[in-house]
């Protein structure tokens, strides 16, 4: 869903088009670190938080080979730290779904993934002199965003102004959130959104590359999110954009956390239904607390048949789920599609709330009366691209959607109340519901206690729009 932006006037847009284009292709020569000029051969640098929070530092580089890292230890001794290649430049066969329209060719990776995990005496490592994130021991301030790609959808008629920055703020958005000095950034995913050419008579995204290959990903994620790489490192949620279907072959070269593994690569449809599912991780932030990342994008909106595999996937899940759980006192759990928030819809002209992901909720109630185990207390998620705040008297999590940093806005809009008998799941009441409806932005947490954090919501130019308080599952937030 979503609407497109307009009201501009055609020659403005041309030439914010035409401004816009330039600054997109000087992106892969600008640092992500300095923002002076690096070697044209390397066009991204990042961190990656993997399982039990092993971090991970990747290039994308042009070259033949793969440059290594500066390094210094906890010693102060300066080391050389290598990088290995998790996949080489290449090209495979496109696999674009009906309703992204007609894409044929091939899928275009002309970039060499180069990654090394840093070992845990390793205090600071440097790309090329540019200094790459690390997250401190204990990690306190935290940005959370989601859903950033620019709208490209032939078969729904749908063509966001990616050109336009009012339009598309993803850079905009990441430029504030960085300068805002998180310690970690967790993305809830559906990171491409370019997935169609844009036609001819919208300039608004005139020139934009489209598909699933490195100039989309470039251009939906590596050239705006600059800044915000170069200033935390990141955890990655998968979300269904990057289904095997759709941006899979990227999703595990370029973001996937763990090691690259021949046969997890989205290149054989008959091994979509396995490669679309990956174990839960943990991602431990200190004093107790920690990221559980969960990887439920391919399970649809229905309930789901008993004795499936993808009702197995779900149950495997929460068992892995709980037993992750267990190991801090705090959980925040990371998954894109939101199990206890609300979705929107139109009855007779009345915009109307309507219920959380069915397909996980008809298996998880089965193994909780509350749907997570009793040791999760927030729960982080996109995919409806609004924000949206949900806390009940009952003892389920809270609910925390950010879908709102660079995709078109959902229509309908949510309704600002809910009715007393709406609820997100069976057995879930609302204590306090509170949404952001039609406006781009980001989240941020910020720890007050073990079971206390600050959420704030901030508009595209870092404006504080809402406030909220967590404490431990109950969360109540007010306009600033």
């Amino acid at each position: 869903m979503g609407r497109r932006v307009t009201g501009l006037r055609a020659a403005a847009v041309a030439v914010v088009t035409l401004v816009a284009g330039l600054a997109l292709s000087a992106g892969a020569a600008i640092s992500a670190g300095t923002g002076g000029a690096v070697p044209s051969a390397v066009v991204a640098r990042y961190v990656v938080l993997g399982p039990d929070g092993a971090r991970v530092a990747r290039v994308v580089t042009k070259a033949e080979t793969c440059p290594a890292l500066e390094a210094v230890g906890a010693d102060g001794r300066r080391r050389s730290l290598p990088l290995s290649t998790r996949q080489a430049a290449g090209t495979v066969p496109a696999r674009a779904r009906t309703e992204a329209g007609p894409m044929g060719g091939e899928t275009t990776f002309p970039v060499r993934v180069c990654e090394a995990v840093v070992p845990p005496d390793i205090i600071r490592i440097r790309s090329n002199k540019v200094p790459l994130p690390l997250p401190p021991a204990r990690i306190d301030r935290i940005v959370v965003i989601g859903d950033t790609g620019c709208r490209l959808k032939q078969g729904e008629k749908t063509y966001q102004d990616c050109n336009v920055p009012s339009a598309y703020p993803f850079a905009r958005i990441a430029r504030h959130a960085a300068e805002w000095k998180p310690d970690l950034v967790v993305h809830v995913g559906d990171y491409l959104y370019r997935e169609s050419p844009c036609p001819d008579d919208h300039p608004g995204c005139a020139g934009s590359p489209s598909g699933y290959g490195w100039d989309a990903w470039n251009a939906d994620l590596f050239a705006p999110a600059a800044p915000l790489l170069a200033a935390a490192p990141w955890v990655v949620v998968r979300g269904n954009h990057e289904d095997c279907e759709r941006a899979g072959v990227g999703w595990f070269r370029l973001l996937d956390p763990v090691p690259f593994t021949a046969g997890r690569d989205c290149l054989d449809p008959a091994a979509d239904g396995e490669e679309d599912y990956s174990a839960p991780y943990a991602v431990p932030l200190g004093g107790g607390a920690q990221v559980i990342v969960l990887d439920l994008t391919a399970v649809g909106e229905k309930p789901l048949a008993p004795g499936s595999r993808r009702a197995a996937q779900v149950a495997e899940t929460y068992d892995a789920m709980d037993a992750l759980s267990r190991r801090g006192t705090y959980s925040f759990v990371a998954n894109h599609k939101p199990i206890l928030g609300f979705g929107g819809t139109v009855s007779d002209g009345t915009h109307r709330l309507r219920p959380g992901n069915l397909g996980p909720q008809s298996v998880l109630a089965a193994r909780s009366p509350t749907l997570f185990p009793e040791t999760v207390q927030v729960l982080l998620s996109g995919h409806i691209h609004i924000w949206e705040q949900v806390s009940f008297s009952t003892p389920h999590p809270s609910q925390f959607v950010t879908g709102f940093s660079g995709t078109l806005e959902d229509v309908p809009s949510l309704p600002e109340h809910p009715a007393p008998t709406e609820t997100p799941a069976p057995g879930a009441v609302v204590e306090q519901f509170s949404v952001w409806n039609g406006q781009f932005g980001y989240m941020t947490l910020e720890r007050r206690a073990t079971d206390r954090w600050a959420a704030t919501v901030h508009d595209a130019d870092g404006h504080v729009v809402r406030r909220c308080d967590i404490e431990g599952r109950h969360s109540r937030c007010r306009a600033d």
